[in-house]
Formats: structure tokens, sequence, C-alpha cells
């Protein structure tokens, strides 16, 4: 046998056990969380300019915006953002800065709560003395935190409906 055909076979090899597994999971009723299941949560308005965008976001990754009959509902309360100084100049001048937003959320099914949580995502960004620079730069860091924490509270949201449903089912 050739290195060649050593080479292929091992490729073979690796790929046939990926295969195994694949099966496995199937077989043991593995399904992903993110399978483009239609989560039914309705996400109530949430206040100010990055309330709405949070919003947007989390009905996005629940599949759509939901009608406010839905079983689920996900309240959300949303901090405002918090600035911090970072990367000071001898001169005393800030040249980075650090965006963090906090919200608080409470997961209901008709009215019981079945979850409350609290996340935060933070993000740095250039901050330079020209203002149109500088907002540009503070809402590029905003609208990219606001996007980690819609996939942190997103994902707790769908994994704690889930859990639910599965209870509600061994009833």
């Amino acid at each position: 046998m050739n290195k060649f055909q050593q080479k292929n076979n091992f490729y073979l090899v690796i790929i046939m056990k990926k295969y195994f597994c694949l099966l496995f999971l199937c077989g043991c009723g593995f399904s992903p969380m993110f399978s483009g299941a239609n989560t039914d949560i309705y996400v109530p308005v949430i206040s100010g300019i990055n309330g709405i965008e949070l919003r947007n976001a989390l009905n996005t990754k629940f599949g759509g915006q939901k009608e406010s009959t839905a079983p689920y509902r996900l309240a959300v309360t949303l901090n405002n953002p918090q600035t911090k100084y970072k990367a000071l100049e001898p001169t005393g001048a800030a040249t980075w800065q650090e965006i963090k937003l906090t919200a608080k959320y409470v997961l209901t099914h008709n009215g019981e709560t079945i979850s409350t949580g609290t996340e935060s995502a933070s993000e740095s960004y250039t901050f330079v003395r020209y203002l149109v620079a500088a907002n540009a730069s503070y809402n590029n860091a905003v609208a990219n935190t606001i996007t980690v924490l819609a996939d942190k509270i997103g994902t707790r949201a769908i994994a704690d409906v889930a859990k639910h449903e599965r209870e509600m089912a061994k009833k």
C-alpha cells in the first residue's frame, strides 16, 4: 500500500467516524436547539431607541414578530448604556471607550413565570476627537452590543421554552 492509499484510507476512517457519530445522535433523539423551529414568544415593546433594536433582534431570533396572544411572553427592561474610559493618553485624553448594556428579562407562560435573569454585554470602540467619527464608532459599538445581548437573552429564552415544553409533556 503506497502513501497515497494510506492517506485516503485515513480520511475515509475519519469520515466514517463522523457518520457514525451523526447516526448515534439522530438515534438517541438529539435535535439541534436552533433547527429552524418557530418559537412562539411575544416580546412587548422595550423602551428607548436601543430597546427598539433589541426587540427587533429578539423577534428575528424567535422567527418573526408574534401576536400578543402567544403563550410565551418575554418582558425585557433595558438599562441605559454605560460608558467607561479606557486607554488614557499622558495628556488625560481617552482613545478607547467601552460601552456596556444590561438587560433584565422575565419569561412567562400564560402569566406564570418560567425564568428570570439579567444579561450584560459590552464592546470597546475608538474614541477620536472628530465628532462624526466618534459618533459613528459609538453607534457601531452599541449596535454590536445589542446583537450580542439579543443572542444571549434569545438563547436562554429558547432553552427555557424547550425545557418547559418537555416538562409539560411529561405531565
